[in-house]
């Protein structure tokens, strides 16, 4: 198969769709790999070094989207890009679509196969090509609530950890799953005072467990969402149902419960956020103010440290991307995970979340004809 990875083109996205590692292992595998020219500058991959793994380099994306039958990204394609797809052609990628109708018509107008990421499934109904992303994006969440804190950009000039006599910043994580873990993880480490909340009381128990009585948890209600948020310095948004839009946890009333200068960060955005008040924003402007509470919603945050970010996602859809280019669709209707990561095909919905998230009829992956 032909494989196309065009140069991602959203604000401040550095990353890159194939590192040169899972270029050789595609090539391996017998398939041609074109490479938009200077697609891997943002992680300090050469044209060379992409060549020595045997790929081809060319000058435009649009050679890419004209002649690639599987073109392989990070982020959904933007509107200059979803319109250079086809039918035929198999989209491997992170899109998003429940909050993003625009997208999803004219993707569906395109006829494009498009598999998404963070539905794909592995054995255990888990989400492996969304984890690692949530896990850097975890971690992020912190770095990014300790720098909105800062007098300078907006908020209350609280160091997260605090010092010796004076209290760390109350830190609440919406959501114990693996972006609420990593954050934990970040904000305990740096000595903040942090609260979980979840709807799962077991997940809760596993976290207890995992940190040692070091993270206070609460089972998710809106009792506990407006006392806890009252009481934050930060909140992260980490809450997700795979491929629908994300729940809205907190209204704008709530903001008032919250003090002047605290930090929600939505970590959530990219399917529509979990905080009324939210709306994307990029790396060149990651913040803006409602109500005095500083919002902090980058819908590509893994973006930033695209080193890091680049290889972790290779890492994980290297072997579902493989299965794919061996098998074609043909590949989707062997593989459960893989079924699960379609989202279109021939202008039809083939997953409920995204069916009912955008109220558009779906079928089901195994009605997916020959």
């Amino acid at each position: 198969m032909r494989i196309g990875v065009p140069k991602e083109i959203k604000t401040h996205e550095y990353r890159v769709g194939l590192t040169p590692f899972a270029v050789r292992e595609y090539v391996a595998h017998g398939h041609e790999v074109m490479i938009e020219k200077g697609a891997g500058t943002g992680i300090g991959a050469s044209d060379a070094e992409y060549q020595r793994a045997g790929a081809r380099i060319v000058d435009s994306a649009a050679e890419i989207f004209a002649t690639a039958e599987m073109i392989v990204k990070v982020k959904e394609p933007q509107a200059a890009e979803w319109a250079q797809l086809r039918e035929g052609q198999i989209l491997f990628t992170y899109l998003h679509l429940a909050p993003d109708p625009g997208q999803a018509n004219g993707l569906l107008e395109s006829g494009v196969t498009a598999v998404a990421y963070e539905t794909v499934t592995d054995d255990r109904g888990a989400l492996p090509l969304l984890a690692p992303m949530s896990e850097v994006a975890g971690r992020l969440s912190i770095e990014a609530a300790g720098d909105a804190l800062k007098r300078h950009s907006g908020g209350r000039g609280l160091l997260l950890g605090g010092v010796p006599g004076v209290r760390p910043a109350r830190v609440v994580v919406l959501g114990g799953g693996v972006v609420g873990t990593h954050a934990a993880r970040m904000a305990v480490g740096l000595g903040a005072e942090v609260t979980v909340i979840d709807r799962f009381i077991p997940r809760l128990r596993e976290l207890d467990e995992l940190f040692g009585g070091r993270v206070r948890t609460r089972v998710s209600t809106i009792d506990a969402v407006e006392s806890e948020i009252a009481d934050a310095d930060a909140v992260i948004g980490a809450v997700l149902i795979a491929g629908a839009s994300a729940p809205r946890l907190v209204t704008r009333a709530m903001l008032s419960l919250m003090k002047p200068g605290a930090v929600v960060v939505d970590v959530a955005i990219d399917q529509g956020g979990c905080f009324e008040t939210s709306h994307a924003t990029t790396h060149a402007d990651p913040t803006y103010v409602v109500d005095n509470i500083v919002h902090y919603c980058v819908a590509n945050m893994p973006g930033a440290v695209p080193l890091t970010s680049s290889f972790a996602l290779n890492n994980a859809t290297l072997p579902y991307g493989l299965a794919l280019a061996d098998g074609g669709v043909e590949a989707i209707r062997r593989n459960p995970g893989l079924a699960a990561g379609l989202n279109l095909h021939r202008g039809t919905v083939f997953n409920q979340a995204v069916g009912a998230s955008l109220n558009l009829p779906w079928k089901r992956p195994d009605a997916l004809a020959a």
